[in-house]
Protein backbone atom coordinates (compact mmCIF):
# COMPACT_ATOMS: atom_id res chain seq x y z
CA UNK A 1 0.00 0.00 0.00
CA UNK A 2 1.55 3.49 -1.00
CA UNK A 3 0.80 6.03 0.98
CA UNK A 4 1.06 9.64 -0.10
CA UNK A 5 1.10 12.30 2.93
CA UNK A 6 -2.11 14.82 2.19
CA UNK A 7 -0.06 17.14 4.86
CA UNK A 8 2.43 19.11 2.88
CA UNK A 9 -0.26 22.09 1.96
CA UNK A 10 -0.70 25.24 2.38
CA UNK A 11 -4.09 24.51 2.58
CA UNK A 12 -3.16 24.36 6.34
CA UNK A 13 -2.24 27.31 8.45
CA UNK A 14 0.63 26.30 9.80
CA UNK A 15 2.01 25.18 6.46
CA UNK A 16 0.50 28.61 5.13
CA UNK A 17 2.24 30.45 7.26
CA UNK A 18 5.49 28.59 7.08
CA UNK A 19 5.36 29.72 2.98
CA UNK A 20 4.72 32.99 4.01
CA UNK A 21 7.99 33.33 6.16
CA UNK A 22 9.87 31.10 3.97
CA UNK A 23 10.40 28.54 6.90
CA UNK A 24 12.71 25.72 5.61
CA UNK A 25 13.01 24.27 8.23
CA UNK A 26 9.35 23.83 9.34
CA UNK A 27 8.72 22.25 6.04
CA UNK A 28 11.56 20.07 6.33
CA UNK A 29 10.55 18.76 9.71
CA UNK A 30 7.33 18.41 8.52
CA UNK A 31 8.40 16.28 5.49
CA UNK A 32 10.84 14.08 7.48
CA UNK A 33 7.96 13.72 10.48
CA UNK A 34 5.44 12.84 7.84
CA UNK A 35 8.00 9.70 6.20
CA UNK A 36 8.93 8.56 9.54
CA UNK A 37 4.86 7.87 10.09
CA UNK A 38 4.42 5.74 7.32
CA UNK A 39 4.55 7.71 4.23
CA UNK A 40 5.91 6.61 0.71
CA UNK A 41 5.33 9.83 -1.31
CA UNK A 42 4.59 13.62 -0.04
CA UNK A 43 1.78 15.27 -2.03
CA UNK A 44 2.89 19.17 -2.77
CA UNK A 45 0.68 21.65 -2.63
CA UNK A 46 1.32 25.27 -2.32
CA UNK A 47 -2.65 25.94 -1.22
CA UNK A 48 -5.02 28.90 -2.64
CA UNK A 49 -4.53 32.63 -3.13
CA UNK A 50 -0.85 32.50 -3.06
CA UNK A 51 1.20 35.25 -4.84
CA UNK A 52 3.95 33.32 -8.01
CA UNK A 53 2.80 30.05 -7.41
CA UNK A 54 5.43 28.77 -9.53
CA UNK A 55 8.18 30.11 -7.67
CA UNK A 56 6.84 28.84 -4.10
CA UNK A 57 6.46 26.09 -5.64
CA UNK A 58 9.88 25.36 -6.69
CA UNK A 59 10.49 26.42 -3.38
CA UNK A 60 8.79 23.50 -1.71
CA UNK A 61 10.33 20.77 -3.78
CA UNK A 62 13.94 21.83 -3.46
CA UNK A 63 13.32 22.78 -0.01
CA UNK A 64 12.07 19.05 0.70
CA UNK A 65 14.31 17.49 -0.92
CA UNK A 66 17.41 18.57 1.15
CA UNK A 67 16.32 16.74 3.85
CA UNK A 68 14.35 13.56 1.71
CA UNK A 69 14.41 11.13 -1.19
CA UNK A 70 10.96 10.61 -0.83
CA UNK A 71 8.64 11.13 -3.86
CA UNK A 72 6.68 13.90 -4.37
CA UNK A 73 3.50 14.05 -5.63
CA UNK A 74 3.01 17.44 -7.27
CA UNK A 75 -0.60 19.00 -6.64
CA UNK A 76 -1.91 22.01 -8.10
CA UNK A 77 -4.73 23.05 -10.09
CA UNK A 78 -2.75 25.16 -12.77
CA UNK A 79 -0.39 23.16 -15.15
CA UNK A 80 2.50 26.09 -15.07
CA UNK A 81 2.37 25.24 -11.18
CA UNK A 82 2.56 21.35 -11.84
CA UNK A 83 5.43 22.15 -14.65
CA UNK A 84 7.58 24.33 -12.18
CA UNK A 85 7.48 21.82 -9.49
CA UNK A 86 8.20 18.78 -12.15
CA UNK A 87 11.14 21.06 -13.65
CA UNK A 88 12.99 20.82 -10.34
CA UNK A 89 11.76 17.10 -9.30
CA UNK A 90 15.04 14.74 -9.14
CA UNK A 91 13.37 11.64 -9.17
CA UNK A 92 9.82 10.46 -10.88
CA UNK A 93 7.17 12.90 -9.85
CA UNK A 94 3.45 11.93 -9.37
CA UNK A 95 0.99 14.64 -10.86
CA UNK A 96 -2.06 15.32 -9.47
CA UNK A 97 -4.37 15.56 -11.14
CA UNK A 98 -6.08 15.26 -14.29
CA UNK A 99 -9.63 14.66 -15.19
CA UNK A 100 -11.67 13.03 -18.40
CA UNK A 101 -11.84 16.95 -19.66
CA UNK A 102 -10.09 17.35 -22.93
CA UNK A 103 -8.60 20.72 -22.00
CA UNK A 104 -6.92 19.07 -18.94
CA UNK A 105 -5.98 15.61 -21.10
CA UNK A 106 -4.11 18.06 -23.39
CA UNK A 107 -2.42 20.30 -20.60
CA UNK A 108 -1.09 17.66 -18.22
CA UNK A 109 -0.35 14.66 -20.27
CA UNK A 110 2.35 16.24 -22.81
CA UNK A 111 3.80 17.11 -19.11
CA UNK A 112 3.27 13.29 -17.67
CA UNK A 113 5.48 12.24 -21.05
CA UNK A 114 7.82 15.25 -21.33
CA UNK A 115 8.66 14.54 -17.19
CA UNK A 116 8.43 10.95 -17.45
CA UNK A 117 6.28 11.53 -14.63
CA UNK A 118 3.29 9.25 -13.11
CA UNK A 119 -0.40 11.23 -13.32
CA UNK A 120 -3.81 10.32 -11.01
CA UNK A 121 -6.85 10.72 -13.38
CA UNK A 122 -9.79 11.42 -11.46
CA UNK A 123 -12.92 10.08 -12.77
CA UNK A 124 -14.80 13.21 -13.93
CA UNK A 125 -15.34 14.88 -17.02
CA UNK A 126 -17.41 18.16 -17.91
CA UNK A 127 -20.45 16.84 -16.66
CA UNK A 128 -19.31 16.21 -13.64
CA UNK A 129 -18.33 12.97 -11.28
CA UNK A 130 -20.85 9.88 -12.49
CA UNK A 131 -23.00 8.25 -10.51
CA UNK A 132 -22.56 4.86 -11.04
CA UNK A 133 -19.28 2.58 -11.44
CA UNK A 134 -19.69 1.50 -14.87
CA UNK A 135 -19.59 5.43 -16.14
CA UNK A 136 -16.72 5.83 -13.59
CA UNK A 137 -15.10 2.88 -15.53
CA UNK A 138 -15.93 4.22 -19.05
CA UNK A 139 -14.08 8.00 -18.34
CA UNK A 140 -11.24 5.83 -16.51
CA UNK A 141 -10.96 3.92 -20.27
CA UNK A 142 -10.49 7.29 -21.98
CA UNK A 143 -7.84 8.65 -19.86
CA UNK A 144 -6.14 5.46 -20.30
CA UNK A 145 -6.54 5.73 -24.35
CA UNK A 146 -5.21 9.28 -24.45
CA UNK A 147 -2.31 8.53 -22.26
CA UNK A 148 -1.23 5.80 -24.04
CA UNK A 149 -1.27 8.57 -27.40
CA UNK A 150 1.22 9.98 -25.00
CA UNK A 151 3.43 6.76 -24.77
CA UNK A 152 2.26 6.77 -21.09
CA UNK A 153 2.05 3.79 -19.96
CA UNK A 154 -0.72 1.92 -17.24
CA UNK A 155 1.50 1.37 -15.05
CA UNK A 156 2.28 5.08 -14.75
CA UNK A 157 -1.45 5.92 -13.81
CA UNK A 158 -3.11 5.87 -10.56
CA UNK A 159 -6.90 5.86 -11.10
CA UNK A 160 -9.30 7.87 -8.88
CA UNK A 161 -12.74 6.95 -8.42
CA UNK A 162 -13.55 9.93 -6.59
CA UNK A 163 -15.04 9.22 -2.99
CA UNK A 164 -17.80 11.78 -1.69
CA UNK A 165 -18.47 12.32 1.65
CA UNK A 166 -21.02 10.14 3.11
CA UNK A 167 -23.09 12.41 4.92
CA UNK A 168 -24.03 13.88 1.34
CA UNK A 169 -23.77 11.03 -0.71
CA UNK A 170 -24.75 7.96 1.21
CA UNK A 171 -24.99 5.73 -1.76
CA UNK A 172 -21.54 6.50 -3.71
CA UNK A 173 -19.39 4.33 -1.11
CA UNK A 174 -20.22 0.71 -2.90
CA UNK A 175 -19.82 2.63 -6.04
CA UNK A 176 -16.76 3.46 -5.60
CA UNK A 177 -15.85 0.12 -4.53
CA UNK A 178 -17.11 -1.95 -7.38
CA UNK A 179 -15.46 1.27 -9.64
CA UNK A 180 -12.20 -0.07 -8.29
CA UNK A 181 -12.65 -4.23 -8.34
CA UNK A 182 -13.43 -3.01 -12.61
CA UNK A 183 -10.41 -0.72 -13.04
CA UNK A 184 -8.42 -3.76 -12.76
CA UNK A 185 -9.88 -5.44 -15.58
CA UNK A 186 -9.28 -2.17 -18.28
CA UNK A 187 -6.08 -3.60 -19.44
CA UNK A 188 -3.08 -5.71 -18.59
CA UNK A 189 -0.88 -4.58 -16.79
CA UNK A 190 -3.24 -2.90 -14.90
CA UNK A 191 -3.57 0.65 -13.65
CA UNK A 192 -2.76 1.52 -10.23
CA UNK A 193 -5.69 3.36 -7.70
CA UNK A 194 -5.32 5.56 -5.62
CA UNK A 195 -8.39 7.83 -3.60
CA UNK A 196 -8.50 11.24 -1.72
CA UNK A 197 -9.53 9.56 1.37
CA UNK A 198 -10.26 12.51 3.85
CA UNK A 199 -13.37 13.33 1.33
CA UNK A 200 -15.38 10.24 2.34
CA UNK A 201 -15.33 11.88 6.19
CA UNK A 202 -15.75 15.65 5.02
CA UNK A 203 -18.68 17.50 7.51
CA UNK A 204 -19.25 14.33 9.76
CA UNK A 205 -18.55 14.50 13.31
CA UNK A 206 -16.84 10.97 12.99
CA UNK A 207 -13.72 11.77 10.91
CA UNK A 208 -11.21 9.46 12.24
CA UNK A 209 -13.81 6.51 12.05
CA UNK A 210 -14.90 6.88 8.84
CA UNK A 211 -11.88 7.31 7.40
CA UNK A 212 -10.27 4.10 8.66
CA UNK A 213 -13.23 2.09 7.87
CA UNK A 214 -13.68 2.78 4.22
CA UNK A 215 -9.94 2.50 3.80
CA UNK A 216 -9.58 -0.99 5.05
CA UNK A 217 -12.96 -2.11 2.71
CA UNK A 218 -11.18 -0.13 0.16
CA UNK A 219 -7.77 -1.99 0.31
CA UNK A 220 -10.06 -5.24 0.59
CA UNK A 221 -11.12 -3.82 -3.26
CA UNK A 222 -7.94 -3.95 -4.46
CA UNK A 223 -6.67 -0.28 -3.67
CA UNK A 224 -3.04 0.24 -4.54
CA UNK A 225 -2.37 4.04 -2.77
CA UNK A 226 -4.55 6.80 -0.77
CA UNK A 227 -3.75 10.73 -0.02
CA UNK A 228 -4.28 10.32 3.45
CA UNK A 229 -2.62 11.64 6.98
CA UNK A 230 0.25 9.25 8.43
CA UNK A 231 0.03 11.06 11.62
CA UNK A 232 -3.40 9.24 12.48
CA UNK A 233 -1.84 6.21 14.31
CA UNK A 234 -5.36 4.88 14.55
CA UNK A 235 -5.33 5.01 10.92
CA UNK A 236 -2.25 3.78 10.12
CA UNK A 237 -2.43 1.06 12.45
CA UNK A 238 -5.20 -0.33 10.67
CA UNK A 239 -3.84 0.29 7.75
CA UNK A 240 -0.72 -2.05 8.79
CA UNK A 241 -3.24 -4.80 9.72
CA UNK A 242 -4.93 -4.96 6.93
CA UNK A 243 -2.26 -5.66 4.76
CA UNK A 244 -1.20 -8.49 7.12
CA UNK A 245 -5.04 -9.88 6.89
CA UNK A 246 -5.41 -10.00 2.81
CA UNK A 247 -2.02 -11.38 3.15
CA UNK A 248 0.41 -8.25 1.60
CA UNK A 249 2.49 -8.42 4.52
CA UNK A 250 4.03 -11.12 7.01
CA UNK A 251 2.42 -11.33 10.11
CA UNK A 252 4.78 -11.24 13.10
CA UNK A 253 3.67 -10.43 16.94
CA UNK A 254 5.50 -7.26 16.89
CA UNK A 255 4.61 -6.33 13.22
CA UNK A 256 3.33 -2.60 14.43
CA UNK A 257 6.47 -1.59 16.24
CA UNK A 258 8.36 -2.90 13.30
CA UNK A 259 6.61 -0.64 11.36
Amino acid sequence: MIVISERVNGLFKSVGKAIDDRDKKFLQDLALDQVKAGANMLDVNTGPGVDRPEQIMKWMVQTIQEVTDVQLSIDAPVPSVIEAGLEVCKGRALINSTTAEQKKMASLFPLAKMYNAEIICLTLDEKGIPNDANSRCELALTMITNAMEYEITPDRIFLDPLALPVGAAQDQGMKVLESLKQFKTLCDPAPKTTVGLSNVSNGTKERPLINRTFLTMLMAYGLDSAILNPSDTDLMNALRTSEILLNQKLYCDSYLRAC
